[in-house]
């Protein structure tokens, strides 16, 4: 039971946002800005952001040349580059909200590790580069080999190595530290701990319904608007919506003396993705030794995708270095039938954006932006 206290204060918004990642807090940034006389709050079922957002690898990650080339299989080159164009816009939202300092951007260079099977994707390397040139205004790939025996990668089994010119990385707990700032600096209420199991949508007002273990009992608030944006667990809200969830499995060295690269990395098709951090090696990714497998919203490791990120560390990235695993850890993406975001409004009340493609950290702020675009009071 509520007192009168809490019915007075606590439980009647103008908007609500479920989910504190970089999607819901950008939303409710955005809901301040084009409303700032009214009430926003965001809600969090963990303590922390549950999904990816907390547990990325840090990438300002645009798409590598296979990668593109990979989605061209199965999209037009028109939805390609807008895709391409709206993460380079998230990027440069964040950037500019936040500042390079306060998110630890920087441009230490990212490269695209090439195989032998990747090997006739360098023929595409220049329709590639025209494709996005009206978006980059510069080549976004090009080759150089010869840093290759400087960063001490196998050479049996990198053949080639591609720079990708519009990307960078950043510090991941700094960004979702200082997006949290930012949003409580507008005047934006956030509640972490606050599991919301469903809503219900009446004439003049949505209902929201919060599981409060203390009391033991159903909390409910009410809005003028909600947005869902909860990328992977979106089918707990919205079941009928088409996402599939990704588990992305991650592990981290301790500091390696003398290691020969900065920067961030991709290969095979963006499936696997290193970089250098504080002179460890992060590493992640192997969700495609298991697709079924790693579609889920459970926060686990498994010995498959783990053992294989290891072999990888010491047969690829580290041949000829000793190293040791100082932490394991997964996140959760979110992916559907098209890399293209949904930001959709569900009816006059309820709205969502969700389905990053495991892209959010350069999509996130543009895509809230977006959402609120659809909000009319």
């Amino acid at each position: 039971m509520l007192s009168y206290w809490e019915r007075q204060s606590f439980v009647r918004y103008n908007h609500i946002v479920v989910g504190a990642g970089i999607v819901g807090l950008s939303t409710a940034i955005e809901l301040k800005e084009k409303y700032p006389a009214q009430s926003v709050l965001v809600l969090e079922r963990g303590l922390l952001p549950t999904g990816a957002s907390s547990r990325n690898a840090g990438f300002a990650c645009m798409g590598s040349l296979t990668e593109i080339l990979d989605d061209s299989q199965y999209t037009n080159e028109d939805e390609i580059v807008k895709l391409y164009e709206w993460r380079k816009r998230g990027l440069e939202l964040m950037r500019s909200r936040l500042g390079d300092a306060a998110i630890g951007y920087k441009n230490n260079g990212s490269y695209e590790l090439i195989g032998d099977n990747e090997l006739p994707t360098l023929d595409k390397l220049d329709y590639v580069n025209n494709l996005l040139l009206p978006v980059t205004k510069q080549p976004a790939f090009r080759l150089v080999n010869e840093k290759i025996a400087a960063f001490g990668f196998a050479k049996d089994a990198v053949k080639a190595l591609i720079e990708n010119t519009c990307e960078g990385e950043l510090h991941t707990g700094k960004m979702l530290r200082a997006l949290t700032d930012y949003a409580l600096m507008k005047g934006v209420e956030i509640k972490t701990g606050a599991e919301v199991c469903r809503f219900d949508e009446e004439e003049k007002k949505v209902v929201v319904h919060i599981a409060d273990p203390v009391r033991d009992e159903m909390l409910l608030l009410y809005c003028d608007t909600l947005s869902i944006c909860t990328n992977a667990f979106t089918k707990q809200l919205l079941p009928d919506v088409d996402v599939v969830p990704g588990r992305g499995q991650v592990l981290i060295t301790e500091p390696i003396a003398g290691l020969k690269f900065k920067g961030v990395y991709h290969f095979d098709k963006g499936y696997y993705y290193f970089r250098e951090i504080d002179g460890r090696v992060l590493l992640g990714g192997g969700r495609n030794l298991d697709f079924e497998g790693e579609a889920t919203t459970t926060f686990a490791l498994t010995d498959l995708i783990q053992q294989d990120l290891e072999a990888k560390l010491r047969s690829i990235i580290l041949p000829d270095t000793d190293f040791t695993i100082a932490q394991r850890w997964a996140g959760i993406m979110a992916f559907g039938e098209t890399k293209q975001p949904i930001v959709k409004a569900f009816s006059k009340r309820v709205y969502g954006a969700f389905r990053m493609g495991g892209m959010g950290v350069a999509l996130g702020s543009d895509v809230g932006r977006s959402l609120v675009g659809l909000i009319n009071m």
